[in-house]
């Protein structure tokens, strides 16, 4: 007698996990969502300038100088939104700006409210002075991350290790919302960022000296991120930017799009001209054209 043992017919699913579809089975298709494909066009775009520094570097003045230019190409007031006790208005006589005196608490959502607020005026330029009070200012998200976990671990130190990853849920999500609604703004955007000296161990096991890390911008890396460009002030610079540097945190805080490469080609303080630059490129003009613009002083 003669027995003919045959398999059960694999499912579709474990022929594709074993890399075998088929020529009768099709992938399954996702008709959601439809999308359109066009030309690809400069528009007019909103800026997110950063200034990055130490006390003393000039990022207050430079911001200011800055905003100007933006305004005058704009058409607007300039709002300063101020976390640093007023200090913007030691500039109030040689600047035509408004002024709002941004107390602690310093949470995302507070930084979002002020925003909001500058925003309905419908201004040329926003300057946020400064935005590092939001990650380790007085009630910022770092204070808000140990208040959650104050309150889902109490005084249990190994509770609190536990839960030290579920204490940035909150957060986090409060910082997302600000981010976000910071890259709604229609009007342009200067934010100022305090930097310090910072080093860290080597992640080498056998290195013994610290990694010099340079000045690094005091702010989470995902604004960072969203900056369309950035500089940085170091100390005594009296707002003349530094654009390249060798250390890991420095890097961090510079980007130089090579669209603006010819904006700030001359080492120099930031000023109303590179403003006026930068705003124009953001209306859709070609900074060829701007240069040419800025040569005949027009």
């Amino acid at each position: 007698m003669t027995v003919l043992l045959t398999a059960a017919p694999l499912s579709p699913t474990a022929l594709e996990e074993a890399g075998v579809m088929p020529a009768s089975i099709e992938p399954e298709r996702h008709v959601g969502r439809r999308f359109d494909i066009r030309p690809a066009v400069r528009q007019k775009v909103p800026l997110l300038l950063g200034l990055a520094g130490p006390s003393g570097s000039g990022k207050t003045y430079s911001a200011l100088r800055l905003a100007a230019g933006i305004a005058k190409v704009v058409g607007g007031d300039v709002v300063v939104i101020d976390t640093e006790n007023r200090r913007a208005q030691h500039y109030a006589d040689q600047f035509t700006f408004q002024h709002i005196d941004f107390a602690p608490p310093y949470g995302p959502l507070d930084y979002l409210a002020a925003l909001q607020t500058a925003e309905r005026t419908r201004p040329a330029c926003i300057v946020i002075d400064s935005l590092s009070h939001e990650h380790d200012g007085e009630g910022g998200t770092l204070d808000c991350v140990t208040a959650e976990l104050d309150r889902l671990a109490g005084a249990d130190t190994s509770l609190q290790q536990k839960l030290a990853a579920a204490a940035w849920r909150k957060p986090k999500a409060a910082r997302r919302a600000f981010l976000s609604g910071l890259l709604r703004v229609e009007s342009h955007v200067i934010v100022c960022i305090r930097a310090n000296e910072r080093t860290r161990m080597a992640r080498e096991a056998i290195a013994m000296e610290p990694v010099e890390l340079g000045l690094t911008s005091v702010a989470a890396p995902e604004f960072l991120f969203e900056l369309t460009c950035s500089a940085l002030l170091k100390a005594g610079a009296q707002g003349v930017p530094t654009w390249s540097s060798q250390l890991p945190g420095e890097c961090a805080a510079i980007k130089l799009p090579r669209q603006f490469a010819d904006v700030f080609k001359d080492r120099k303080p930031l000023e109303e001209s590179h403003g006026e630059a930068l705003a124009r490129w953001a209306a859709g003009e070609t900074l060829s054209a701007t240069s040419r613009r800025r040569r005949r002083g027009s």
